[in-house]
């Protein structure tokens, strides 16, 4: 395996569209990263740069230490997975796992049932297809197999080859959830066993926070944020990060930090927040901020209390365990605002109902809101 280094990579197409602008990133030898963004974001493009799909506009790639810009594809020991699996139907799994290892030449006599096969190859194939699950499955034809088993197929397919890096461009995203489910698991285990050099392109949020080692943030074609996934959570760089991360996403509320009488203060229109348990926050009195808070840190109660405001039920979604409520206020004094709370026993949420929001501050945090840059992060949650 081998480390893949991107320096100040961009790519401008013909028609003048910049799908990557000055992408710097390091992926460690073994390392297992998930690139995640909204679409249009530049995550394939990324892929495919360095697959040698496509030539960047400016920039250096390389693999295991060399530059990997005058070769052509095949020859920078990559293997890549794509969203479709694009077997062959006229070979079998076997014939599909060996493909890539035999010379043009030939080829299908070495694979096709009963011709003599080479011994190195074949250990390869039934050592992959061990790895995999697949050994029962060696002479069936992929119309015969499952969406799952053909994803492993190709997976497989790629594995054999002993690549460098595996590009993954989102394998996932046609099954099932609960084939889903499954193949995370097994893709993640298969990293365990290989330490294999892995890039995973992903739009799922979840997908990506279960998979990578590193959450690589792209949007617009740039990279937001770069770190392991509970710092990705828990420490968002940006607005953007905050939002698009966990779902429900992040509740961002403007206001402003006011000390009124040395009590500490964050003021949403008419209502006030206060905030003796963050001295943190001191430092931003007299600023227009914004607040991020999680729905898992925002609770319903019918209860009045300090620091706690009164809402009406908008909106109710059952999760099973969890309850996904929309609250809101309306006022005529412009403090108008809506927030998401994860609600897991509120036997009487109804909507339409009135009663009074609280939020955790202690794991709150503040942003700017003319560049959206994350000002002071709250309490991990673990």
């Amino acid at each position: 395996m081998a480390e893949v280094v991107l320096e100040r990579v961009s790519k401008t197409y013909a028609n003048g569209v910049e799908a990557l602008r000055g992408i710097d990133l390091r992926i460690e030898d073994g390392e297992r990263i998930a690139l995640v963004g909204p679409t249009g974001s530049g995550k394939t493009t990324l892929l495919r740069l360095i697959a040698g799909l496509e030539s960047p506009t400016g920039g250096s790639i390389r693999i295991g230490g060399r530059s990997v810009h005058s070769l052509p594809p095949h020859r920078r020991n990559v293997a890549m997975v794509f969203q479709r699996p694009a077997l062959y139907p006229h070979l079998s799994v076997r014939g599909n796992l060996g493909f890539g290892l035999f010379p043009r030449s030939g080829w299908l006599d070495r694979l096709w049932p009963g011709k003599r096969r080479n011994g190195d190859i074949e250990t390869r194939i039934i050592g992959v297809a061990r790895l995999l699950g697949l050994e029962a499955l060696l002479e069936r034809r992929p119309d015969t197999l499952s969406g799952g088993q053909q994803q492993r197929v190709a997976l497989g397919r790629a594995m054999v080859r002993e690549p460098a890096a595996f590009l993954l461009d989102e394998p996932l995203s046609n099954l099932d959830a609960q084939l889903r489910l499954e193949m995370r698991r097994e893709l993640h285990l298969l990293h365990r066993r290989l330490r294999a050099t892995m890039i995973y392109v992903t739009h799922d949020r979840d997908e990506a926070m279960t998979l990578g080692e590193r959450v690589v943030v792209l949007d617009r074609g740039a990279i937001r944020q770069a770190d392991p996934p509970r710092v990705v959570y828990d420490e968002p760089s940006d607005c953007f990060v905050a939002g698009f991360i966990g779902w429900p996403p992040m509740n961002l509320l403007p206001g402003e930090m006011l000390e009124v009488e040395d009590r500490l203060s964050f003021k949403i229109g008419d209502v006030s927040l206060e905030s003796r348990r963050r001295p943190d926050w001191r430092p931003f009195i007299g600023r227009k901020l914004t607040l991020g808070i999680r729905p898992e840190d925002v609770c319903w109660t019918v209860e009045a209390g300090d620091d706690r405001l009164e809402a009406v039920v908008e909106w109710i979604e059952c999760l099973g365990h969890e309850r996904l409520v929309v609250l809101s206020r309306q006022s005529i004094a412009s403090s108008s605002w809506k927030v998401t709370a994860l609600c897991s026993n509120a036997p009487a949420l109804r909507e339409g109902a009135t009663g009074f929001v609280a939020f955790d501050l202690t794991r709150a945090h503040l942003f700017d809101p003319a560049t959206g840059r994350a000002l002071c992060h709250g309490r991990p949650r673990f």
